[in-house]
């Protein structure tokens, strides 16, 4: 494949990368809330300065949160598309999605009490 094939090829990745994004932060409350919890912590993080490994701990755990968040939504969006009618896998499909973020976020408290132990 010929090298500027390829660039438009990421470039094309990335808008619809940044589509989704942008969707995700309109209909999604609870991005929006784990995105302004990220944007806390990381000025957080500047004011207590904690080990390196600390911060890159909290950042990528809150990053992953995020992406949690968006997989969520995804599954969420499929299963609407797919059908509005009321159906316990789709319930099930949901309801997990929603746990999984549940669990990344208890792994995101922990981290930070973990952090924030370390330091005092």
């Amino acid at each position: 494949m010929r090298l500027f094939d390829e660039i438009r090829r990421i470039g094309q990745t990335a808008g619809y990368s940044l589509a989704g994004w942008q969707h995700a932060w309109r209909a999604e409350k609870s991005l929006r809330q784990w995105a302004y919890v990220n944007l806390a912590a990381w000025v957080a993080l500047i004011a207590l300065r904690p080990p390196l490994w600390a911060c890159a701990m909290i950042v990528a755990q809150g990053l992953l949160l995020l992406a949690f968040e968006l997989i969520n939504s995804a599954i969420e969006a499929t299963i609407d598309y797919i059908s509005t009618a009321r159906h316990p896998l789709a319930k099930a499909a949901k309801d997990t999605g929603s746990a999984a973020v549940a669990v990344m976020g208890l792994a995101y408290i922990a981290t930070w009490v973990f952090v924030l132990l370390a330091l005092f």
